[in-house]
Formats: structure tokens, sequence, C-alpha cells
């Protein structure tokens, strides 16, 4: 019987195509977030490319350290699907077709009018002993098991298969099964504007405090990312001080960190720039027009993807050529000429051209050189001007990015998001 108070567990993500650059590990992402918010700890990660053998010594090493290891893909029909076989073969549990995943799988084609084939019937096969776990997003069903004293348990590689299996029926059956400790306790504060050095330098002196508070620091093209998690006590233990102790502790550290970073934080927990500027804008009615060169509409993207975004972006324009600059936002000829399509000068006359033309509060503008190719001593790939204009006055804000050409669209995007946020609280209260 595995330990009846889950502490750690071990994510292995199966797949040669994970090894080969085809793809990326997207399910341990999600499945270590989801495992944290009940408590229990992530602190080993495996990729394994589809060999029996392979497999089996990575299954064998996660037992030894983990009280719950759990697999993500080869349960498919393909030859290359070998997670069965050797979780099998590890454990001693010999592969038996299971009348349970059988029906599952021909219901599951049948709703879809097709047949099941021979090689799709092989994903009935289970290891002996293993509980089977239906599939309520495909067809290739899971299994748990209990081996060596830890809980094994193996779930499809499609992303949308694993997490809404692992969401619907491996935490029921967690919590069925072991007393799942509290959720832990997690705080996060994202930031733009600063490297993850100076992040560093700002914080270090904190990293000591509260050793019961795990720090991290994690830098990304949309900014440097603090973290704060602290790890709960067993669900109807003894010991109800530790949370809140914890918690405490917490609070304190993320109001030093406020303060160390202050205009730096733009957002905390899962909230994006977009979503905090979204709200912002709802809350005070004011609408935002858009001119992009250099990240192509990226801008328009981020902000559309938020729901009820129609109340506050009018439009959008992808202004990539200097006719489109001429004919779309009015910028003269002879800026162009004289400053060149980047530099500060046309990007305060696109955003002023916008704001004019779509008759906004707010009108902002992009342009840069994304790269690999276009840059110069003088203006280097990474050089990107971003441009505000609003009912007050324009201004503009220059940044130098690197890194490859979606990395400085991205950053691009995420730096002009930010002169939007920076300027709200102070020309809100200035008025329009």
């Amino acid at each position: 019987m595995w330990s009846s108070d889950l502490k750690v567990a071990e994510i292995i993500a199966v797949g040669s195509e994970l090894l080969l650059g085809g793809r990326t590990d997207t399910n341990s992402v999600f499945l270590a977030d989801l495992l944290a918010q009940q408590g229990i700890e992530v602190r080993f990660k495996s990729v394994v490319g589809d060999s029996v053998e392979d497999i089996g010594v990575v299954v064998k090493q996660a037992a030894c350290r983990a009280d719950l290891v759990l697999l993500t893909g080869g349960l498919g029909p393909t030859v290359d699907d070998l997670t069965r076989e050797a979780v099998a073969r590890v454990t001693g549990r010999p592969l038996r077709q299971r009348v349970q995943a059988l029906r599952a799988i021909k219901a599951s084609l049948a709703s879809r009018g097709g047949t099941p084939t021979s090689f799709q019937l092989r994903q009935a096969a289970i290891p002996a002993g293993a509980r089977v776990l239906p599939n309520p997003a495909g067809i290739a069903p899971g299994f748990a098991l209990e081996w060596r004293g830890c809980l094994v348990i193996v779930l499809p590689g499609v992303p949308h298969e694993a997490k809404q299996l692992f969401t619907e029926v491996v935490l029921p059956m967690l919590a069925e099964k072991v007393g799942l400790r509290e959720p832990a306790d997690r705080r996060i504060l994202h930031t733009f504007g600063l490297t993850e050095s100076a992040v560093d330098q700002r914080l270090r002196s904190l990293f000591t405090q509260g050793k019961h508070i795990r720090l991290g620091v994690l830098a990304s093209p949309l900014g440097v990312t603090i973290s704060l998690t602290s790890w709960g006590q067993s669900l109807g233990g003894s010991g109800s001080s530790g949370p809140r102790k914890a918690a405490t502790g917490q609070d304190r550290l993320v109001e030093k960190i406020r303060r160390r970073l202050h205009g730096y934080i733009f957002a905390e927990g899962q909230d994006s720039m977009e979503e905090v500027i979204g709200r912002t804008l709802t809350a005070r009615g004011l609408t935002l027009s858009l001119a992009e060169s250099c990240t192509g509409g990226l801008i328009v993207h981020r902000l559309t993807q938020v729901p009820g975004s129609s109340a506050y972006v009018e439009r959008g324009v992808v202004c990539y050529s200097n006719r489109a600059k001429m004919e779309l936002l009015g910028v003269k000829e002879k800026d162009l000429m004289n400053y060149g399509a980047v530099s500060s000068q046309v990007a305060g006359a696109m955003a002023r051209g916008i704001r004019s033309r779509s008759r906004t509060d707010l009108g902002l503008s992009v342009t840069g050189i994304a790269g690999p190719s276009g840059g110069s001593p003088q203006k280097p790939v990474g050089l990107v001007y971003v441009g505000l204009a609003t009912g007050r006055g324009c201004f503009t804000q220059e940044y130098r990015f690197h890194g490859d050409r979606s990395f400085i669209k991205l950053r691009a995007s995420q730096g002009a998001l930010d002169v939007v946020r920076r300027w709200l609280p102070v020309g809100i209260a200035k008025g329009k």
C-alpha cells in the first residue's frame, strides 16, 4: 500500500518527439500546478523516449523517491506507444485486456461513427491489478496501480485529455483513497521592466527570510515572475498553525516585495497584462485604438483574447510599410525620410494618427526592428519605439530588446501594453 499521505510527486513525460524538438511537454506544467493545489509537491520531472527499457528505468527511479508517480503519453494505438508495456514489465504486472476499457473504447468510437481497429483495441490492455481510469475526452484509458509503496498513475499524452482525466477522475480517486493535504499556499507577482538579475539583486536579502517559504524567480519574454510557495498540513490533522503561520509570513514578504519593486509589478495571481489593462479601461470608460508595425497585430490579438474587450478596443491597424503609415495614419513622408520608420518621431505620429482617425481616448503605436536582419550600429535589431497619444498630449518610450524575432515581437507587445498601464493611474487622475 502506498503512503496515505502523498507529499512528493514525480512527473514522467513519455515520447521521443519531446526529445527530438518536434513537440514541447506542456502536460507537466498544468499537472504540477494542479498537484500543488492539492498540497502535493513535484520535486522531479523526467522526459523519456519511446523505449520499453528506458521507460522502465525512469519509473523504477521515480518509485524510489516519490509517493506519486505520474506518467503522460505512450497510451495510443501506434507501434511507438509503449508505456503500457513498459509499466507492465517493470512492475511485473502482465497486460490483460480489460472489459471495462474495451467497452469504453468501442463506445467512444461509436459516438463518432467509427469502429475500433485491432491497433485501437490494444489500448484496452491494462496491467493486471491496475485500476482502469476512463478517459472522458478521448479513447485511450489511463490506469493506476500500487507498486513499491507508491502510486503510479498513467495518463494519455494529449494535453486536454490528460488534464480532463486528471481533474475529473484522478483527483476524486485521490480524495477517496487518501487524505489530501491542504493546498499549497502560493502567491505570484508579475513584473515588467527589470531583468531577472535586477529583480534578484533587489530581493536577495529576502530569500533567507521565512525558511518555510520557497521563493522563486522566473524570467520570460513577458517579464519576471516571482512566486512564494508554502506547503500546508494534512487535512484533518492536528497541526493547523502551520498554514496560518506560512500565510502570515507570505503576507509580510509580499509587502516587502511590493515596496522594493514598486512600479514594476503589473499583476498578481493569474492575471495577464492585457487583463489588467482591460479591467482598468472598462472601469474608466476609456477606448483604445492601435497602430502596429513590427508586432504585426500581436497587441490587438492579445487584447481581444480577453472577453468583453469590444468595450474598449475600437480598432487596430497593421501598418508595416512606410506607405501604409502615410496612407492609414497620416505619417508625413518627410518624417519617415528624416528620422526613419523606427524612431520616436514616427512612433508619436503613428499614435496621434490612429487616435485621431479612430476618435478614441487613447492611441497606441509600436514600431521597431524585430530581426534577424534590418539592424545597423545606429539602430540595432531589438530597437523598439512605443507611442501613446492621449487628450493631453503624446509621449514615446524607447526599448532595446534581445533575442530572436518571436521573442522581440512578444517583448515589444508587452512593453507597449506596459506603457498604457503606467500611464493609466497618472493619466486618469489628471483627466483624459
